[in-house]
């Protein structure tokens, strides 16, 4: 198709063919997965699935490619699969209105996955889709803390025992050593995460951390340029 006529030129038509053909998750479309989502669509991926369970809201607007003034009210992975088909109408995307735990992970079998993406903010979430990965040999990417940060540049790829400074990827580190989870690939950010001067409580739980437009989506492009890579490998 003449829409990847240039990514054609980098990678040539053999891998094209690869990707048109491959078969990715992306678990999480806000502010790191929304942008993950439309990077692999962009980069000739045709079969995509969308899984959360969220509306889109005011709050989401400074930082999630589904998020407008129009789409406020409206579900996520309702407003990122019309964006992917107005980009490729030949896409297959399946969406799932569905929040990821203990309960619902059986409606979903990873292995006919090509590539899982985590883009979850839940811990516990996170942590079953890197075990049941790890255990059944399903490649996965993991993104680390976006939140409190002001440096996109700060993001590497690494695995998970050779993180520092995140905070999501300490706690990460230790859940997944107790369940003899011996690698992770991850996106995370060496910047040492800032207090925020005006924050609030989600639910009464834990606050609610700040955020920007241009570390989260980073993120989530680092994440797609990972998956591109590793399916034309």
């Amino acid at each position: 198709m003449q829409i990847f006529e240039r990514t054609k030129m980098l990678l040539g038509e053999d891998k094209m063919e690869k990707l048109k053909n491959c078969k990715v998750a992306v678990f999480g479309i806000g502010g790191v997965g929304s942008y993950t989502a439309m990077a692999l669509a962009r980069s000739g991926i045709y079969n995509i699935d969308i899984i959360d369970n969220d509306v889109v809201s005011l709050s989401n607007i400074n930082r999630q490619l589904i998020a407008t003034l129009k789409t406020v009210g409206r579900y996520k992975t309702d407003v990122m699969k019309e964006m992917i088909l107005d980009i490729n109408e030949k896409a297959n995307v399946n969406e799932y209105k569905v929040f990821l735990d203990k309960d619902t992970i059986n409606m979903f079998d990873l292995s006919q996955y090509d590539y899982v993406i985590d883009a979850i903010d839940t811990i516990s979430s996170k942590i079953m889709l890197a075990e049941i990965c790890y255990f059944n040999n399903i490649r996965i990417i993991s993104s680390m803390g976006a939140g409190n940060k002001l440096n996109p540049a700060e993001f590497e790829v690494s695995d998970i025992y050779k993180t520092s400074i995140c905070p999501l990827a300490r706690v990460m580190r230790y859940e997944l050593k107790k369940r003899n989870i011996k690698k992770l690939k991850v996106v995370y950010s060496k910047e040492k995460p800032i207090t925020p001067s005006d924050s609030e409580f989600d639910g009464g739980r834990k606050k609610v951390p700040g955020s920007t437009a241009f570390v989260p989506s980073v993120a989530g492009l680092i994440i797609a340029s990972e998956v591109v890579k590793d399916l034309i490998k």
